[in-house]
């Protein structure tokens, strides 16, 4: 099902960007001085955005734009109705025409390198621009809109309304997609694209607005006047983008310590970080929550390095509650000593607390720690349906019965052998 929603969107994408090139090759490009200031305004765009990324770092919804202002540039064309005052002509097809063959342009020094955008990217591109030139450029052409609205405020508030509609349309093309790549439950991955237009997106969306009402009074020059501040926004976001990733590696490197130690077997709080935060995301956790429970989950054995005896073989989820909760303690008061946000220690330091007394964070990493502990480690056959059976024997008692839900089906989607949902009542 989700397969096929994708290639849906793939084919469409690919017959409307074939019709709208064959079109427009057929009878030419109309407008020829604003196709090419556009076009280069894109091309511009996409050859100014970032091929940083960190392979093993989750990226944030904010963060999944590459391209903005080739995004604004694009979404300006779709709902440009005059310059310097004079009508346009173009149509949908041309709009779609000269954003793909831009796009094209831009990309091919970032596929050079091996870092070109996935197609799944450039066919939201597509549907999405086509679906604001569809909503503006009939009505405008045949002077239905102008009659209706006019050109002043009314015609604003119809822009902003149809860019508020464009937005939900690429998020639900891009939730379509990643169901696709990630087996993720639909509606989840849908609030997470849902949450991004209050990031960059709102930029985006914005400054192509202004650039297209710029447009049709001030002319061409409009362009690079108003390409300046998302410029800006652009080089800020790639900032604070690359200051993340270095936080993110820092907190890792710490972490590595009770491994480096003995304190923990290798690669356990990764595997507990990366396990957390995809039941965390079943759960239907917001991106900042999900950055506060990977960095707990990442921390969260940091406190035996206190300890003057080790746990044997770190596994914390066979402690007497009072000892689990003395050793989180000394995790608290040890991650706050590093500067981590403070949401951070708190579920570090209460990770062994009963679950009813737990934020969501807490109960997560505890019943996932849990989980890693009881199975022993990587290549153990059978151990993921036994350690999962006796988080289920538990539940109610130490572990929420919802947590534990949400970690069966991320291993039923896994594809660890043996493990199915959690049986009702």
């Amino acid at each position: 099902m989700r397969a096929g929603a994708a290639r849906a969107v793939r084919a469409a994408a690919a017959l409307l960007t074939l019709a709208a090139l064959g079109h427009t090759l057929w009878h030419g490009v109309v407008d020829g001085g604003t196709a090419l200031a556009f076009g280069i305004l894109i091309g511009v765009g996409e050859l100014a955005r970032s091929d940083h990324r960190d392979a093993a770092a989750p990226v944030p919804a904010e963060d999944r734009r590459p391209a903005p202002l080739g995004s604004a540039g694009a979404l300006a064309y779709a709902l440009l109705g005059r310059a310097a005052g004079h009508p346009t002509h173009h149509g949908v097809l041309q709009v779609v025409a000269v954003v793909v063959a831009a796009a094209l342009v831009g990309i091919v020094p970032h596929i050079a390198r091996g870092n070109g955008p996935a197609f799944d990217h450039v066919a939201r591109r597509v549907l999405a621009v086509a679906f604001a030139a569809v909503c503006f450029q009939p009505l405008f052409n045949s002077g239905l809109l102008e009659g209706r609205v006019g050109q002043g405020p009314y015609l604003v508030l119809f822009l902003v309304l149809l860019l508020g509609l464009t937005a939900l349309c690429d998020a639900v093309l891009a939730a379509a997609l990643a169901g696709a790549h990630t087996g993720r439950p639909y509606g989840s991955l849908l609030r997470d694209e849902l949450r991004a237009p209050a990031g960059i997106g709102s930029a985006i969306c914005a400054t192509g607005l202004v650039m297209a009402l710029g447009t049709a009074v001030a002319g061409l020059w409009a362009l690079p006047v108003f390409s300046v501040p998302l410029l800006l926004t652009q080089m800020s976001f790639h900032r604070i983008s690359a200051i993340r990733t270095t936080y993110r590696q820092t907190i890792t490197s710490l972490a590595r310590a009770t491994e480096i130690a003995g304190c923990t077997r290798p690669g356990h709080s990764r595997r507990v970080a990366d396990l957390s935060r995809a039941v965390g995301r079943e759960l239907g956790l917001s991106e900042r929550e999900l950055t506060v429970l990977e960095y707990a989950a990442l921390m969260h054995d940091i406190g035996q390095l206190s300890l003057v005896d080790p746990v044997p073989a770190g596994a914390t989820a066979r402690l007497p509650a009072a000892e689990a909760r003395r050793i989180a303690g000394l995790g608290g008061e040890v991650a706050r000593q590093t500067g981590v946000p403070a949401e951070v220690a708190v579920v570090v330091e209460r990770q062994a607390d009963p679950y009813r007394e737990q934020p969501v964070a807490a109960r997560i990493v505890r019943a996932v720690n849990a989980y890693d502990d009881l199975c022993g480690g990587e290549g153990h056959p059978g151990g993921s349906l036994a350690a999962l059976e006796r988080l289920r024997l538990s539940t109610g008692q130490d572990f929420q019965p919802e947590v534990v839900e949400c970690l069966a089906r991320v291993l039923a989607r896994d594809g660890r052998a043996g493990v199915g949902p959690l049986p009702p009542g």
